[in-house]
């Protein structure tokens, strides 16, 4: 897992007041496995549950971890996105990126690419060529992040955030590495400018470790199990490889690594943990398209068929493959 790492005792320690109130966690849900793009594998833990639960979040798809063999890597087509913003973060492997605002480049080994689709955009996610010829592992997490309704049809934006880029902390006995890829955590910015105000971090648990961390009172809280088993809450409810846990009210969260580890994640627990003030709008959603009525993606669907979503760039439409027209058919 090249997702990056440091010396966790040079790197600033978590402090949680002595009077936190501990969240605790309500629900586990395991992920759903579903096929995207070209014929690809996800586990998908949201949707599932009631959405509301994940507000401001509206989808969480994780890629792997999978061997690809020559000529297995596969990727997902041209296609449009309106009302919302992905975030693709990959941990092992790489996809390349291009869309119809110019945006894009090469997202690999704890790189992540921000795009807010906002008023609209088309774009693709596809495994470079010389990892489709040879092969390799491949292991990533695509984030769908809602829009409120006056940022529905903001201006389309694309950040390219490299790895080194994220702001790295370390848990108070410095057996977890924190890897803060957007938000806040404890005065620390991740590099990811968002709409909504959300925290995204990906940690690293020792074997045995415990993580404890503060957490904004009105912010939702949730923690996915990438690989390795752990523990949450202060009543160490289980919580393994694909399983989501949604905890409940607080203003601290306190998770921790079993005292072994399976083969499949030798650096310790891996878990991405996330969170955000709900916007507490109506959700309308079909596809590509996230907006808050049935005819906003009446409309979404008309502007796409009439190509003001954007235009796949000429050097790109001989690549085009018949994926991309469902939506038109």
């Amino acid at each position: 897992m090249p997702a990056i790492t440091a010396d966790t005792l040079t790197l600033p320690r978590l402090t949680v007041p002595a009077d936190a109130d501990w969240r605790e966690p309500y629900r586990v849900v395991t992920a759903q496995k579903f096929l995207e793009g070209e014929g690809f594998q996800v586990r998908r833990p949201f949707p599932g549950v009631d959405l509301a639960l994940a507000d401001p979040f509206l989808l969480l798809d994780h890629m792997g971890a999978v061997e690809y063999g020559p000529g297995e890597a596969k990727g997902t087509p041209w296609h449009p996105h309106r009302g919302f913003e992905t975030v693709t973060y990959m941990i092992d492997g790489a996809f390349a990126h291009t869309d119809s605002i110019g945006g894009g480049g090469l997202i690999t080994d704890g790189a992540t690419q921000w795009m807010t689709a906002g008023a609209g955009i088309l774009h693709q996610e596809v495994p470079p060529q010389d990892m489709v010829a040879r092969g390799g592992l491949f292991h990533g997490v695509q984030l769908w992040v809602n829009l409120p309704r006056a940022l529905k049809m903001t201006t389309p934006r694309y950040q390219d955030i490299h790895a080194a880029d994220a702001a790295l902390l370390s848990s108070d006995d410095g057996g977890a590495l924190v890897r803060v890829i957007a938000g806040s955590l404890d005065g620390h910015d991740g590099p990811g400018m968002t709409h909504s105000p959300i925290t995204y971090l990906h940690a690293t648990v020792s074997a045995g470790a415990r993580l404890a961390m503060p957490w904004p009172a009105d912010y939702n809280a949730l923690v996915y199990v990438l690989s390795g088993r752990g523990t949450v809450g202060t009543a160490g409810r289980p919580l393994e490889e694909g399983q989501l846990a949604l905890f409940g009210a607080g203003d601290a969260m306190s998770v921790r690594a079993a005292d072994t580890q399976p083969a499949n994640s030798p650096t310790g627990w891996e878990i991405l943990v996330l969170g955000g003030a709900p916007i507490n709008e109506p959700v309308a959603r079909y596809g590509p398209f996230v907006m808050n009525t049935r005819e906003e993606i009446v409309a979404a669907f008309e502007d796409y068929q009439a190509g003001r979503l954007g235009q796949i760039p000429a050097e790109h439409l001989a690549h085009r493959t018949t994926a991309d027209d469902r939506l038109t058919d």
